[in-house]
């Protein structure tokens, strides 16, 4: 695209607002309707256009199509300049990006209320790649006693058999529910060095560098921005201190986003590797542990890396 028909495409005031929204946050048209206020064909009528000029791109989950921006690299600087500049002189775009957060808040009040419903009976319910075997090879890796944090702790079976010879562990789940469930379990059964904090995995409740280990069993594929729970992770490590991770191989299941509240159907070897280097973490180890008995027989891949000491960055 020459720079004269760039000016006139990046013309469009409703233009711009689409594009500022969607390098934000990848939404869907309805989304888009609501924080916007427009019409649906006319949001199609300008993702149509957005995506001929290859400045969106368009993903299937589950029955939604999800539109994100990707801007061509040799019109990237002056597109960004625009988005950026563009902000103040059109008077919509504070409702803009307070329409993105309600959004954006409840997809995780979506999340929520689907294990506030589970609390009490979760581990009486099939999900899938909950294996005693995979739980198992992780374990036997681990060097007591510890300062563990385990993100997405849920009613708290893995917290509580940590607990038994960590030094401390600090389980943190989003559910109201379930950190009530267990925080119930840690009084009744008198365990002083296990503690329920309510938050999200995205945005941690605990300090920088202040655990040795972060565990993230079958959690990370309910993250709405897998990389920034990952940043978060890297975060409240310590220099040293090491991350293992459980998660789905990547499987075409769509029904896991109903049945588990599943936002991602898991991930590939090489988006892993990938999401963990962009957190910073280095000495990665990704393998395959175990693989269900029944249909569709999903796949549970295991991650182990490190966060860099100072003198090794």
């Amino acid at each position: 695209m020459k720079i004269l028909e760039l000016m006139r495409f990046l013309g469009d005031p409703s233009r711009i607002r689409i594009l500022r929204l969607l390098a934000k946050e990848e939404l869907s048209v309805a989304e888009l309707q609501e924080i916007l206020d427009m019409g649906q064909s006319r949001i199609s009528m300008q993702l149509a256009q957005l995506k001929k000029v290859e400045f969106v791109e368009v993903r299937r989950s589950g029955q939604k199509s999800l539109y994100r921006a990707t801007i061509p690299p040799n019109v990237e600087a002056i597109v960004t300049e625009v988005l950026q500049q563009s902000g103040p002189e059109i008077r919509e775009s504070a409702q803009d990006d307070a329409g993105l957060r309600l959004v954006l808040e409840r997809r995780k009040n979506h999340l929520r209320n689907y294990f506030d419903e589970l609390a009490g009976r979760f581990g009486r319910n099939y999900v899938p790649g909950r294996s005693w075997k995979a739980l198992a090879e992780m374990l036997f890796r681990l060097l007591p006693p510890l300062v563990i944090a385990d993100l997405g702790a849920g009613e708290g079976t893995l917290a509580l058999l940590l607990a038994q010879s960590a030094e401390r562990v600090i389980a943190v789940d989003s559910s109201e529910k379930m950190v009530e469930y267990g925080a119930g379990l840690i009084e009744r059964n008198g365990i002083r060095n296990l503690e329920y904090r309510l938050g999200d995995m995205e945005e941690l409740p605990i300090g920088d560098s202040d655990v040795d280990l972060v565990l993230m069993h079958q959690t990370l594929h309910h993250a709405l921005h897998p990389q920034q729970a990952l940043a978060e992770a890297y975060r409240v490590l310590r220099p040293g201190g090491r991350i293992v991770l459980l998660d789905l191989l990547k499987h075409d299941v769509e029904a896991a986003r109903e049945l588990y509240g599943d936002v991602w159907l898991g991930f590939s070897q090489v988006e892993l590797m990938a999401l963990l280097r962009q957190a910073g973490f280095q000495k990665i180890d990704l393998s395959i542990v175990d693989r269900a008995p029944e249909p569709p027989h999903f796949e549970t891949l295991m991650a182990l890396a490190e966060k860099a000491l100072p003198n090794s960055m």
